[in-house]
């Protein structure tokens, strides 16, 4: 008796979905959970208990590149073909489902989730609700990790360089609209808790990440697609989503995505990247939140 295929999941999943593939070599984990106020806080509540068989996935190691002070943002982009031998050398083969979470709401998870878009891997999901969802549905957790696979699997990295805005592009105007990700102290220049200096860029509207969730866990497309949807440029895909190094920006793109718009291009420098040329424009104030 033949075995219908499994669902692939490309935005959110479910604890009860990704329960469904128990001792299933066809999905692969990873704990993305971090601190920026301590970086090795993740990895050590990785050590303490994660979800069985995941891998840890370090934001500054693992899911970004060296810093250039003056010139890149606080998180570049890791070099592609280095990500794509970190997936691979976990498992991660071309009809991988691959499945991420934290306990941040997916604040971090949503880059890993980004990464895999990027270098043209589709199925990756972030786990809704992370962690605490999972153990709050009975999901077992492990203190063991996972072993290394024997062979290489069979992952190409497929660049996608049209899921990324440049500075100079949206200096020039190139796309509809521009999504700031952080909260909206920060964005009006009220508070600066991280960069040296406040605001954000000309003509970008607020929509702080943390909104896409309601009680810990996303919303429901429903209520995704009203928070989008007078966003200019949101049913074509011509919205750039940027934040403070290009992290949370992944969370607003994955909103948009699980609400059922096109991908849109995520600013990987960010405000971080933006302030280091003291000739890129800068705004002040609230006048463009959008609720």
């Amino acid at each position: 008796m033949s075995t219908a295929p499994k669902p692939l999941y490309e935005a959110l999943i479910e604890p009860a979905e990704l329960m469904s593939w128990a001792d299933d070599d066809s999905v692969v984990i990873f704990d993305c959970r971090f601190s920026l106020a301590d970086p090795d806080a993740g990895i050590r509540a990785y050590q303490e208990g994660h979800i069985a068989g995941a891998w840890y996935a370090h934001l500054d190691r693992d899911l970004s590149s060296a810093v250039r002070p003056g010139d890149t943002g606080r998180h570049p982009l890791p070099d592609p073909a280095r990500f794509g031998a970190f997936l691979a050398g976990r498992g991660v083969g071309s009809s991988t489902q691959v499945v991420c979470y934290d306990d941040r709401g997916g604040a971090y998870a949503a880059r890993f989730w980004w990464l895999c878009k990027w270098i043209g891997h589709d199925q990756v999901a972030v786990l809704d609700g992370g962690l605490p969802a999972w153990i709050d549905a009975g999901g077992p957790v492990a203190v063991a990790e996972p072993v290394p696979p024997a062979e290489r699997t069979d992952l190409r990295v497929q660049l996608r360089p049209s899921l990324v805005a440049e500075a100079g592009e949206i200096l020039r105007g190139e796309f509809t609209s521009i999504v700031d990700a952080r909260a909206l102290t920060r964005y009006s220049g009220e508070e600066e808790t991280i960069d040296p200096v406040a605001g954000h860029i000309p003509g970008a509207s607020s929509f702080p990440y943390e909104e896409n969730l309601v009680e810990g866990r996303f919303g429901s497309a429903q209520y995704l697609r009203a928070r989008y949807a007078a966003l200019p440029g949101i049913e074509t895909g011509d919205v750039v989503c940027y934040c403070g190094s290009g992290v949370t920006a992944a969370h607003d793109a994955l909103a948009i995505v699980a609400a059922g718009y096109p991908m849109p291009r995520v600013y990987p420098g960010s405000w971080s990247e933006w302030i280091t040329d003291p000739d890129r424009p800068i705004e002040l104030g609230k006048g463009s939140r959008r609720d």
